[in-house]
């Protein structure tokens, strides 16, 4: 059973739980995280959601719902380690911005890391398998629905920010 701890709409917690998977009330938010991994070399690093899960089959970048007492940075590191065996620190995460939607706060970072996918490990359950895509690929995978319209919908508002980091010869 896994609790989150309960914002309200100016994101301060309030004190409360709660339970994963039951319904939010008016006026509660939760927290979710998600990161785009990139390698510096024009690539972004893509996990497949294992059978059983909603979307399964479907291509995502890392991420999930902050537990109860967990910050938004102690939530992605504990993602991405789970999702992934990236070890990361709090501080190399950067911060691409956040969105509230009814009952979501969302918190978008990015990470550049240069990692070889034979040692990647998937989380079995969450993850079935892992690829690096190029941004002409994640453009074709959200055209066919490999990757799921929130994800793709993210990855065009962000993909401005993600090229400028992921590109050396754009670097600011």
């Amino acid at each position: 059973m896994e609790f989150n701890d309960i914002y309200d709409e100016n994101r301060q917690r309030t004190g409360r739980i709660h339970q994963r998977g039951t319904r939010w009330n008016p006026g509660e938010f939760g927290l979710v995280v998600c990161v785009w991994v990139y390698d510096g070399r024009g690539h972004l690093l893509l996990t497949r959601r294992a059978e059983g899960k909603s979307f399964a089959g479907t291509w995502e970048n890392s991420g999930g719902a902050a537990q109860a007492g967990e910050t938004s940075r102690q939530a992605i590191v504990r993602e991405l380690f789970e999702e992934t065996g990236i070890r990361a620190a709090e501080e190399e995460f950067e911060l691409l911005g956040t969105e509230r939607d009814r009952n979501t706060f969302y918190d978008f970072y990015c990470l550049k890391r240069q990692v070889k996918l034979k040692d990647i490990v998937l989380l079995p359950g969450e993850t079935d398998d892992v690829m690096w895509a190029s941004f002409g690929k994640v453009h074709w995978m959200v055209r066919t629905g490999k990757i799921c319209k929130i994800i793709g919908h993210q990855f065009h508002k962000q993909e401005k920010e993600l090229r400028l980091r992921n590109f050396n010869k754009f670097r600011r």
